[in-house]
């Protein structure tokens, strides 16, 4: 194909970070937005130069012309608008999580594998610089064997409003919001391992809404490693930003964000190693967001499976509900 078309379906915060991601690749045409209100559709076609702005998917199902779409909408639309899509011919990346839950999960993988359609979750850590340099740290066997992490998914005297904390359209709350991302980095971080129990105590403290604030998660891997999550919206303090992560080996330890090594070197010893990384912009910085929706595009050309795909965003969804299952009963759930 000479330039692949595609559609952004939602117009909020993030679908500006990946129509900045699909501007700046030269094999690529945005050729429509999907928004609830014309007017919201029509600026965001104006500000990125997009030909045609709808308020109905069908415009883009009907059209097959268009090749791919990336779905940034409220959880509850994720599956059944990716199922039209697939079944229209068209490949889907989906904003995280990749669905409510997960059995709309697996429809979404029955219906891709139906029409041999690619899908990519956005857990666009992935991409970033930091994350990679430990992940190829710990695989180099410099800090010996992982056998606790500690993750983060929290919002500072802060949390959203709107969809996001309405459990019909979002599912469930800051585990569902941020919870996902300290998961999936940390099973990146260790190879993607499968999980095999989960342990959960989730609360609501911070607003009258019908989802939750605070969520402390543990999860049992198949390597053996053990993993504590932490989610949250308006927490007073949190020990890491999103995706912050501390990963504890049997020769040293690593930090995310900030990232730095502490290699062992005997009692009470240690070579402490901080990487010389341009400064960031931001924490979820524009470059992720572009490395990302690269990875999607060359995976449509090449005819490839992108990474992350069906099965890191099921995983995922599958730590999730088990998380909600454990806080619900007090007991662990095995996977």
């Amino acid at each position: 194909m000479d330039k692949i078309k595609v559609a952004i379906i939602g117009a909020g915060f993030i679908a500006h970070y990946h129509a900045r991601a699909l501007k700046a690749l030269p094999n690529v045409q945005i050729a429509a937005v999907v928004t609830t209100k014309i007017e919201s559709a029509q600026k965001f076609a104006l500000e990125y130069d997009i030909e045609n702005a709808f308020t109905d998917i069908s415009k883009i199902v009907a059209n097959d012309a268009i090749d791919s779409v990336v779905i940034c909408t409220p959880n509850q639309f994720h599956a059944p608008y990716a199922i039209k899509f697939l079944e229209s011919g068209k490949h889907v990346f989906l904003e995280k999580p990749m669905a409510i839950n997960a059995s709309e999960g697996h429809q979404i993988e029955k219906i891709a594998k139906q029409y041999d359609r690619s899908v990519m979750v956005g857990h666009m850590w992935r991409f970033d610089t930091d994350v990679n340099y430990v992940k190829e740290t710990i695989s180099s066997g410099k800090l010996g064997k992982i056998f606790k992490t500690k993750g983060y998914g929290i919002h500072e005297n802060w949390g959203p409003t709107g969809w996001f904390t309405k459990k019909k359209l979002a599912g469930g709350g800051a585990l569902a919001d941020m919870g996902v991302h300290a998961i999936d980095t940390i099973r990146y971080l260790l190879g993607d391992p499968i999980p095999l129990k989960v342990y959960a105590r989730i609360a609501t403290h911070f607003g009258d809404y019908d989802v939750d604030d605070t969520g402390i998660i543990v999860i049992t891997w198949d390597n053996g490693t053990e993993s504590i999550i932490e989610s949250g919206w308006w927490q007073p303090h949190m020990d890491g930003p999103e995706a912050g992560a501390g990963l504890f080996g049997t020769k040293g330890y690593a930090n995310l964000f900030p990232t730095f090594l502490k290699i062992t070197k005997g009692e009470e010893s240690f070579e402490k190693i901080i990487p010389d990384f341009p400064e960031r912009k931001e924490h979820c910085d524009q470059d992720i967001y572009n490395r990302q929706m690269a990875h999607f595009m060359t995976s449509i050309k090449d005819n490839k499976k992108p990474n992350p795909g069906l099965s890191e965003g099921q995983i995922v969804l599958s730590i999730v509900d088990a998380a909600y299952e454990s806080a619900k009963t007090g007991e662990v759930v095995n996977l």
